[in-house]
């Protein structure tokens, strides 16, 4: 039910959704030619005149989609060689002409270039690991692709491959050692660290035999999946939102949007060649289990007890056919954080519990003040819009209401509201949830690509909560949830605490079914044509600033562990820029005291405070290990920073819940299900450091009384 709900006239959607290529029988290569020519034509038809840019199908945009289209044809630079990336770069300037000509070369060319390299990198890699492997030569090993360059020669690129997989026999014999020592061994099986011992065999095999699937898969690409490549980077030149959509990822949408859904919970993207978690859906298996994180990069993925399947170079389509699964099974990811540890995750997939991704309410005492504060946790802004108000129908606006006057009733002294980890969803809520706190007034300004300016108001002059009120967001609370909060703000409504931004998704996108916009009878021998993701409107606040790109900057940032992931418009290509128009008439409502001087008494307060210390050491930890992204080749020294890691997870664990624990995970002896199964979660949130701090905030405000600080 929770997809169906975002699926609305104006969508904040802020879910990426993998592409997985659909093909049927192979036609002749003269038949996806002219497919690839309709499919461009219609495109540069629909971004020329929609695309809230407007940007102009240039040599320099093909030069960025070229760009984009080398980054995902080899991502990790382990193929090409630097005279393949050459020979494509005649091309880059090129796509322009390419589409408006009809004659698309580019993904033909390429295709056969991979292909051959996969081909030698295949029987490289079985070479390899047909024997001993010195997996303590103290060599370094660069993890990070974006800081190396494609080899000059097959001596080069064999070199990178023997690294490569030394480092990944490593981990794999690590693992294997781990679980050895967990569920005990024969006492007359081989000492797992000698040279000759069983474990380390075992690993090259294992090792090998994913690197065979993985390779294999590649040299059975499609046709029609080099021109979905294609379209894909041109597509993204424009934004990071606009995307081409062949049509298994068009049904894959469909399907995702009909309420059914048996997997983990997680949302995945592609970037670099690296398969990385963008989001944990509330309610999901993978929330519940509550190690998976956003900003985890997926190394491998296996079936229960199965052996590992690499997810080297490969597509986020593959990576979550993978993944997804019938409820009750096990999957387990090989996963790194953002810090380079390495970790496997065992999830157990199952139909996604969809009240868990409602607002749910309670309250929580503060144990200085005595004061009772309500809390109210909203995953998304969710709406059944194809219900039509049946018993079923649920809206994140009426339940909100309803979570309100059951605190409100309750006599509490202030209320949270917490957007953390909010994606976004339905506008129509962000405003109609914005007037549940004032009076009535705009919430927020839609820009079209036209130009156009339309203001949506609050109309309602009931007011459902007067009270003291904080608004808490991260770095992942992305697009409804950045305009209501902002609106808040912007209205001196309520007091915003949380990272140092939000994400910064400010714009809105359509999607259009290409099938019907064929414009020749005589072409629909190349349905289904797939579909395009369109971004054709950007927010503005009243105030007149974008939220676009810098987000929403809190009244008091607290230290976020979060901090350390890359997460924002700010981090990915070819974002649209932050910018501002007029701002629109309303009133704004003078608190007392007002949020500087709130800001201040919460820094007094937490400056030494032992949970935001070691918040703050952590994220910078965080930081600084990203920078570290040279491995050293050797048992010892992988195996000592895997311990070190274990160390400060455990340390996080068993310290504070606020460290960057998933506030939907769930805990082993949670009740069922029903209202005490969320009261139990809502209590547990009354250990959160950023709760609790919001808590000393409201009672500020509270012991202020209207006379200031």
């Amino acid at each position: 039910m929770l997809n169906r709900r975002l699926v609305a006239t104006v969508v904040l959607c802020f879910f990426l959704f993998g592409l997985v290529p659909a093909y049927g029988r192979e036609e002749p290569e003269s038949y996806y030619q002219g497919r690839a020519s309709l499919v461009g034509y219609m495109m540069l038809q629909q971004l020329s005149a929609h695309h809230f840019s407007h940007k102009m199908f240039d040599h320099a945009l093909s030069r960025d989609a070229f760009a984009l289209y080398l980054k995902r044809l080899d991502p990790g630079k382990r193929f090409l060689l630097r005279a393949d990336a050459d020979k494509l770069q005649e091309y880059a300037g090129k796509i322009n002409i390419e589409i408006n000509s009809g004659n698309i070369e580019l993904p033909s060319v390429s295709a056969k270039l991979l292909v051959k390299r996969v081909e030698r990198v295949r029987a490289m890699v079985k070479e390899l690991l047909s024997g001993e492997m010195d997996l303590d030569s103290g060599e370094t090993f660069e993890t990070d692709t974006e800081k190396t360059d494609f080899c000059k020669n097959e001596k080069e690129l064999r070199e990178r491959w023997k690294k490569l997989l030394t480092y990944d026999v490593i981990n794999q014999y690590l693992n294997l050692l781990a679980e050895k020592e967990a569920y005990g061994t024969d006492k007359d099986a081989p000492r797992q660290d000698t040279p000759g011992g069983d474990l380390r065999r075992t690993a090259r095999e294992r090792t090998l035999k994913g690197y065979e699937e993985s390779l294999s898969r590649m040299l059975r690409e499609k046709s029609a999946e080099k021109y979905d490549r294609y379209f894909s980077a041109v597509a993204r030149a424009f934004d990071p939102h606009t995307e081409y959509m062949p049509p298994s990822a068009k049904e894959e949408f469909d399907i995702s949007m009909s309420g059914t859904m048996e997997g983990i919970g997680a949302v995945l993207r592609e970037e670099n060649g690296l398969i990385t978690v963008d989001n944990i859906m509330p309610g999901g298996p993978a929330a519940k289990q509550g190690q998976l994180m956003a900003g985890d990069i997926v190394l491998k993925v296996a079936q229960g007890d199965g052996e590992p399947v690499p997810l080297i170079d490969m597509r986020v389509s593959e990576a979550v056919r993978l993944i997804r699964g019938k409820k009750g099974t096990e999957v387990r990811l090989t996963v790194t954080r953002q810090d380079g540890n390495h970790l496997v995750i065992k999830i157990v997939r199952d139909v996604i519990r969809f009240e868990d991704t409602f607002a749910r309410g309670g309250t929580l005492t503060d144990e200085k003040s005595g004061h009772t504060f309500g809390y109210i946790k909203l995953p998304s802004f969710y709406r059944d819009f194809n219900d039509h108000g049946g018993r079923n129908s649920r809206n994140s606006t009426e339940d909100v209401r309803n979570e309100v006057r059951k605190l409100a009733s309750a006599g509490i002294k202030g209320l949270i509201l917490d957007l953390r980890s909010n994606g976004g969803g339905s506008l129509s809520d962000a405003v109609s949830i914005a007037g549940l706190f004032i009076r009535k007034g705009p919430v927020v300004q839609v820009k079209s690509s036209s130009g156009n300016l339309t203001v949506l108001s609050d109309d309602d002059p009931s007011i459902e909560y007067r009270g003291p009120l904080v608004v808490l967001v991260n770095s992942l609370s992305a697009s409804a949830s950045e305009i209501l909060a902002g609106s808040l703000q912007d209205y001196g409504r309520a007091v915003i605490i949380g990272s140092d931004h939000t994400f910064g998704k400010g714009t809105v996108q359509r999607l259009s079914d290409l099938n019907g916009m064929i414009p020749f009878s005589n072409m629909e021998k190349f349905k289904p044509l797939g579909a395009l993701m369109l971004t054709i409107q950007k927010f503005y606040r009243v105030s007149g600033e974008s939220t676009q790109y810098r987000g929403v900057v809190p009244d008091i940032v607290l230290p976020d562990r979060l901090k350390g992931l890359k997460s924002g418009e700010q981090h990915l290509d070819h974002a649209l820029p932050w910018d501002t128009v007029k701002p629109v008439a309303y009133t704004k409502l003078k608190l007392s005291p007002d949020a500087a001087k709130l800001k201040l008494k919460s820094l007094e307060r937490l400056k030494d405070d032992r949970d935001f210390i070691e918040i703050g050491q952590e994220s910078a930890r965080i930081s600084e290990l990203q920078k570290k992204t040279v491995k050293t080749l050797s048992i010892g020294a992988m195996k000592k920073e895997r311990e070190e890691a274990k160390k400060m997870r455990e340390k996080e664990v068993s310290g504070f819940h606020g460290h960057g624990a998933n506030p939907d995970s769930k805990p082993s002896n949670m009740p069922p299900s029903g209202e005490e199964r969320k009261n139990f979660l809502i209590k547990g949130m009354a250990g959160d450091f950023y709760v609790k701090e919001s808590m000393c905030v409201l009672a500020d405000i509270v012991s202020a009384n209207g006379t200031g600080l």
